[in-house]
């Protein structure tokens, strides 16, 4: 990658040296936050907690001054000349799915410190304070919300996300964000820990965790918008377990079966809908009947699985939730089984700020870069924020083998080009 010198009021970047910086860096995430098979880094656990360290620790390395905030989430800050100005933000998280990879959200705080540490070390001095977040708790895998961390910046933790309880011990949010260091009460209350009218921009940088910009050959993609999902963390199907050879088709409760023809009826739903042109991807990524009733002779009486419907289009996700409770009903009045659904979770979907998505566009180009304009499929902090009413934006790298697995393959080439960029935006934008 060659990127070029900058405006004379902001330094050139130093490539090799920052480069140096974010290898070393992730490979400190790595070594100290692998489980064997890929990356475990637990929303409000232990192995998040000691990746924000990692990254704190550089941070304070490089001269740069850093906080946890109400939240627990790092903030580092390269402090403006203009300190009453609504400060530029940027980051991403630090968690992880279990045994997921190095790069999902933990790249985005890399870049981010990269850049206050290339800008400080060069002497840059901003008239805008820039400001990095590593925040908590992104990933939905552990209490099924996702966006814990940005949602309580924004007092936006309801009383039943905090009693969600962790996929393995149990135990509630609150609790596990109590040990973590979050002031558990301000959240509890609704209280904003941040003033969106604080924030003058959010700029992310993320791993696209689809195929896209690898087949497009493109080392970055600047994002257009974030589909918003509905889901439920467990639909229980409960029909009645039978001997296979003595219960004859009419009169059996096949908990199996009758989910094996919801999730059919739901694809021919989400065909016609493509058909339509709209956006939207369908998903059940659990499913299974009880091991400890396992038997080939049994009719099987219930079958547990998950729901995700994602969108671009909040009035699309409403219109096919509609139609998987219709389906529900309807299937379970003919098969003689009920069909019953946990809370229902839901993250809306987000635009990115036009403005800022024409800055980094035109950085990409300034900086000999393709600026290929790219929706996204999953969801990121970004939402949060720009439905906070801030002007938001995300910078998209390329990276093979998808996301949430141990074998995310990010090249450093196309990741400091993304950092390039955003170093670009934000020390422009800070002047």
């Amino acid at each position: 990658m060659t990127v070029m010198a900058m405006d004379a009021a902001i330094p050139a970047m130093d490539v090799e040296r920052d480069t140096a910086f974010c290898e070393k860096l992730f490979t400190a995430l790595r070594e100290a936050t692998g489980d064997g098979v890929g990356i475990t880094r637990e929303s409000f656990g232990a192995s998040e907690s000691l990746a924000l360290d990692i990254v704190e620790n550089a941070a304070r390395e490089c001269g740069l001054t850093s906080e946890r905030d109400a939240g627990a989430n790092l903030v580092v800050t390269l402090p403006g000349t203009e300190r009453d100005l609504p400060f530029l933000a940027c980051g991403s998280h630090l968690d992880s799915v279990p045994q997921g990879g190095n790069y999902d959200g933990g790249a985005g705080v890399v870049a981010g410190l990269a850049v206050l540490a290339g800008l400080k070390r060069s002497g840059f001095r901003p008239r805008r304070t820039i400001k990095l977040l590593g925040l908590r708790g992104e990933e939905s895998a552990w209490f099924g919300k996702a966006y814990m961390g940005s949602s309580a910046l924004f007092g936006r933790l309801t009383a039943d996300d905090l009693a969600s309880p962790h996929a393995v011990t149990g135990r509630p949010l609150v609790d596990c964000m109590r040990d973590a260091g979050v002031d558990v009460e301000r959240v509890a209350q609704g209280k904003p820990l941040l003033d969106s009218k604080s924030v003058a921009a959010w700029v992310e940088l993320h791993i696209e965790q689809g195929p896209v910009l690898v087949a497009r050959e493109l080392p970055i993609g600047i994002v257009t918008g974030i589909r918003g999902n509905v889901r439920h963390r467990t639909v229980e199907c409960i029909g009645e377990a039978g001997h296979s050879g003595a219960v004859p088709r009419w009169l059996r409760r096949d908990a199996v079966f009758a989910t094996a023809e919801l999730i059919t009826h739901l694809d021919r739903h989400w065909r016609t809908l493509l058909e339509r042109g709209r956006d939207l991807v369908i998903t059940s990524g659990i499913m299974g009947t009880d091991s400890a009733e396992h038997a080939i002779a049994r009719i099987p009486g219930n079958v547990k699985f998950s729901f995700e419907a994602r969108s671009q289009s909040q009035e699309t996700l409403e219109a096919f939730y509609d139609l998987f409770v219709s389906e529900c009903a309807s299937i379970g009045d003919e098969r003689g089984v009920e069909f019953k659904l946990d809370r229902r979770l839901q993250s809306a979907p987000a635009t990115m700020d036009p403005a800022w998505i024409d800055k980094l566009r035109a950085a990409a180009r300034d900086l000999g870069l393709p600026d290929e304009p790219i929706p996204s499929g999953a969801g990121h902090d970004a939402a949060v924020f720009a439905n906070a009413g801030i002007p938001s934006a995300m910078i998209f790298i390329r990276n093979e083998n998808g996301s949430h697995n141990p074998h995310e393959d990010m090249k450093i080439d196309d990741f400091m080009s993304g950092v390039a960029v955003m170093r670009k935006v934000l020390a422009e934008a800070a002047l």
